[in-house]
């Protein structure tokens, strides 16, 4: 990787943008770690670069100056990323959710925005792991899903189909997790929706009747979390067979009603060398 140079402001952290050896472009500021590559026209990939670039700089002073709200469940939020946040968590409700559970995915969305343009054959936004797409007629993207152990594969999204967001969500991944899922990937029209989706399934992967599973108050992990004194995962056991059946099969019960709804386009439940799939959803080894 060549050397980070701070941008040409001073926020809270210093964002910073380097060109990776392989010609990706790389993107930090604080808590935000972006990688974006496009392909098309080199002039259109150079002015939708440049354009990713300043909406990246402004983002988290942005949404830290919302974060009060952002991190409630009903309050008004005025910034475009924010606002992105709160819509794509909304349906969701009255179940818990915070617009924080679309986080990562709203900022992948909207430092693509400027590559949804002539020249531009396909792009992607990887924030951490959640992904935004772009793809014009004919192309397509593929995308590894893998749990943590055991099972794994890969899945091509096309043009023509809807999903232009993939995220993932569990208890040992970046955020905390009420439930004890591996992980949860999910396809969705946005990664903003789709961060908002894993995170609910990831959720309902749950043994609350199993006493052997760890949990600590979120506020005690993380000060400030958003989940406050709700008790997400720490520690989970070596399950049975039968454990992981009723605990996958009770967040495939969630991720199928979402893809009933049409707030996903698909989902991979994956805990300890066991996964379940939603219905269409063809994972290739």
């Amino acid at each position: 990787m060549t050397e980070l140079r701070p941008l040409e402001r001073t926020d809270m952290w210093q964002a910073q943008i380097a060109r990776l050896k392989d010609g990706r472009l790389h993107l930090h500021h604080g808590p935000i770690d972006i990688i974006l590559q496009a392909w098309g026209r080199a002039d259109a990939v150079a002015e939708a670069e440049d354009c990713a670039i300043r909406r990246f700089s402004s983002i988290l002073a942005e949404l830290s100056a919302e974060l009060p709200s952002l991190r409630s469940e009903n309050k008004i939020v005025f910034g475009p990323v924010a606002r992105a946040m709160a819509s794509a968590v909304a349906p969701f409700r009255p179940d818990f959710i915070t617009p924080m559970a679309a986080v990562a995915g709203a900022v992948a969305d909207w430092v693509l925005g400027d590559f949804r343009r002539d020249g531009i054959d396909r792009a992607y936004v990887n924030n951490g792991g959640d992904i935004a797409l772009h793809l014009s007629s004919g192309h397509t993207f593929r995308c590894a899903i893998a749990g943590q152990t055991g099972a794994s594969g890969n899945v091509t999204i096309v043009a023509d189909s809807p999903v232009r967001g993939v995220a993932t969500s569990g208890w040992a991944g970046r955020s905390w997790s009420l439930g004890i899922a591996d992980s949860v990937t999910v396809l969705a029209k946005s990664a903003a929706e789709a961060d908002a989706a894993a995170t609910m399934i990831a959720n309902a992967v749950d043994l609350p009747e199993c006493l052997a599973i760890e949990r600590r108050p979120a506020c005690d992990m993380q000060i400030d979390s958003d989940l406050g004194q709700r008790l997400v995962t720490v520690a989970v056991p070596t399950l049975s067979f039968k454990e992981k059946a009723l605990a996958l099969d009770r967040g495939l019960r969630a991720a199928e009603t979402y893809l009933k709804l049409g707030l996903i386009e698909g989902a991979a439940l994956f805990l300890q060398g066991e996964s379940r799939i939603t219905q269409g959803l063809a994972l290739v080894h």
